[in-house]
């Protein structure tokens, strides 16, 4: 029974705590996330590392008054159950319950909605900067405009964000009143790579903290601020011997505290590294910071896992298990299904593409695991580039491969892909580089909720000229599909993909070349033919059988190519029946309805009757897949409905002219 965290009233009551009964807190709160994470699923090993420093956070800073920003957000379990919500923690990622990741509209704490690493530190200084424009603006020291204090948890390697780099930027040369902790755990959601990672890693070895509480000491900053006042009203010479004494200041520092002096030249003052699992130390440190005043990093050595055994020792593994486990052992409950995953098919077929083309190359942004590439990575590690939380990055990076004769593929999730938006335009299409991008995570995600769902990524790719974009029925078809992208090299090729389990079909032994830009026939019909892109084409054939039971002949087809759209299919569908249904696991803003919407238009069919089956213009919430289609209306039952209904109210006004009189109707029209 996690007793303190029953019956305290948290946050406010954090703060009549002692030692030790904050180290009984810490050891409530990794068991609630344990035990809720090996029936529910979701981020484990990154919330166990982040317990202490949460407790620190809410002891020392006044939620909600005080803004306490999250970067990245699935660490965030520990501040969740410390402000009041652990009597619905059990409901965490499920339908209706509280979702994995920070959200404004679920608590008054959450200051600052989050899924995507990088954002945090913007965020922060936001809130600092508004708070000193309301002051500049002479608003009172008491006005709830100005009466709060700044603090940023930013962890998990989001530090390598180009935005949050950016970010840093810009504090430094503002230099508002704010306290940034550095959640250094050595990891991503793999282990983190690149050269600020060497640069943390070898100086994390934690020094004495006399330094530390002199750099702090209200006398000191006194004296500090009297002798620059001074030195500086004394002109040249003074300002000449303030250099000297920064200089010598700054020798000293570098050699006290190596780690620090990047963030020190960049305007902050660093504190550090300390124990990020010494709740007390945490605590010290944070008043320091608030006495010293300006920006201020924490650096914060933790372990990823901490407190549980077994995510100690693979915090790859446990960051998010993928289905239950033994809360004591780890042990996973779930058995392996015999259908593979979307993505491993990919892995596998990138891996036998791999073994017959040196030129192939893989790339990711800290999701070896979840994009199934640490498999590649293992077989042929000089020819895998993880290049860490930098999509824009991932994506220019992979331009510049293709030009120089390689066959990049670049596997990024649809939520993190839309983050380099810019360069697959500038630096992709517009100088049409054979680039490759697996983009898994396409469609309906789940559990993750509204910040991962992968349901816009055809709307903003399918605006870009010279992109070719596809996406399978089946695992099979997935296959043949990687295949071809791979001998496309007019100009970049995306296929999209599912997080599902395939639909179990046989796997064709040799792999062949699809046509680009052409679908196929699955079902004939005359009433009606259903459209239909991914694997939600084998619910439109259940819909179809459903209808044939009405009276109704409708017709099935896989367009399979989103762009170009296969103009030749949809006109012969039109022939044949008139009326088209078109359906998609995707927003229908732009998306593949609206492609088949601007095609007919293109070929002066301006009078088909057309119903547009997807995603209406909101965010998805969380929820298992199969929880969200039915709410959705996209399973099987969902369109069956719709379709009839649209069917029984399509009425001829002339040969060859109907009227579609229902509410969700949509006409292409002249």
């Amino acid at each position: 029974m996690a007793k303190l965290l029953a019956e305290l009233n948290l946050p406010q009551d954090l703060k009549r705590l002692g030692p030790e009964e904050r180290r009984q807190l810490a050891q409530e709160i990794r068991e609630t996330i344990v035990n809720t994470v090996c029936k529910n699923t979701g981020h484990l090993a990154s919330g166990l590392g982040s317990v202490e420093i949460f407790i620190a956070v809410h002891t020392v800073f006044d939620s909600p008054r005080d803004k306490i920003v999250l970067d990245t957000g699935h660490q965030g379990y520990p501040h969740k159950l410390l402000t009041g919500r652990y009597h619905r923690f059990h409901t965490l990622r499920q339908l209706g319950g509280i979702s994995g990741f920070p959200k404004r509209d679920e608590s008054e704490h959450d200051c600052w909605g989050v899924g995507h690493g990088g954002t945090g530190l913007s965020a922060a200084m936001g809130f600092a900067m508004a708070r000193k424009h309301w002051l500049n603006c002479g608003v009172p020291a008491d006005d709830p405009r100005v009466n709060y204090r700044v603090v940023c948890v930013i962890g998990d390697a989001a530090l390598e964000e180009g935005m949050a780099w950016e970010a840093l930027h810009n504090i430094g040369h503002h230099k508002p009143d704010m306290v940034i902790i550095l959640n250094d755990n050595g990891m991503s959601i793999a282990p983190s790579v690149g050269a600020i990672e060497n640069y943390l890693r070898r100086h994390r070895q934690l020094p004495a903290d006399w330094f530390r509480k002199l750099r702090s000491e209200p006398h000191y900053l006194q004296l500090k601020r009297m002798v620059e006042e001074a030195l500086a009203k004394m002109g040249t010479a003074g300002e000449v011997t303030l250099e000297i004494i920064r200089h010598i200041k700054n020798n000293i520092k570098e050699w006290l505290i190596p780690p620090g002096m990047l963030f020190e030249e960049l305007g902050f003052t660093y504190l550090g590294p300390v124990d990020g699992h010494n709740t007390e130390v945490l605590i010290e440190c944070l008043h320091e910071a608030l006495r010293i005043g300006g920006p201020v990093i924490i650096h914060a050595v933790t372990k990823k896992g901490k407190g549980v055994s077994y995510a100690e020792a693979d915090p790859w593994k446990y960051h998010t298990p993928k289905t239950p486990f033994d809360p004591q052992t780890g042990e996973i409950l779930a058995p392996k299904g015999t259908v593979p995953t979307y993505t491993d098919v990919f892995s596998q077929t990138l891996i036998q593409l791999a073994e017959q083309d040196s030129r192939i190359v893989a790339i990711t942004a800290a999701m070896p695991d979840g994009t199934g590439l640490d498999k590649f990575a293992q077989r042929f590690p000089d020819r895998f580039y993880d290049v860490g939380m930098a999509e824009q990055h991932a994506v220019g990076f992979a331009a510049a491969l293709a030009f120089a004769g390689l066959r990049p593929v670049c596997a990024i999730y649809s939520t993190f892909l839309q983050r380099a938006f810019d360069q697959i335009i500038h630096d992709v299409c517009l100088q049409k580089a054979p680039v490759v991008f697996a983009i898994d995570r396409a469609s309906i995600v789940g559990h993750d909720g509204h910040t991962h769902q992968g349901i816009f990524d055809i709307s903003y790719l399918r605006l870009m000229p010279n992109i070719v974009l596809m996406m399978p029925k089946d695992e099979n078809e997935l296959r043949h599909m990687i295949f071809t992208a791979l001998r496309y090299e007019d100009g970049p090729i995306a296929v999209r993909y599912p997080r599902d389990t395939g639909v179990g079909v046989p796997m064709d032994d040799e792999l062949k070349e699809l046509s680009i830009g052409k679908g196929e026939w699955l079902r004939d019909g005359t009433d009606a033919v259903i459209v239909g892109i991914g694997p939600i084409v084998y619910t439109a054939l259940e819909v179809a059988q459903r209808l044939e039971k009405d009276g109704f002949s409708v017709g099935v087809i896989n367009a399979r190519f989103i762009k170009p759209i296969d103009k030749e299919l949809l006109a012969d569908a039109v022939q044949r029946a008139g009326k088209l249904i078109t359906v998609e696991e995707h927003t229908l803003c732009g998306g593949f309805g609206s492609a088949v919407l601007e095609a007919l238009c293109e070929m002066g069919l301006h009078h088909v009757p057309v119903l547009r089956i997807g995603i209406h213009d909101h965010f998805v919430e969380h929820g298992s897949i199969r929880e969200l289609r039915r709410l959705l209306k996209l399973d099987a039952e969902g369109i069956y409905e719709q379709v009839k209904a649209w069917l029984h109210e399509v009425v001829p006004v002339r040969e060859g002219v109907f009227q579609v009189r229902p509410k969700n109707q949509v006409l292409a029209e002249d």
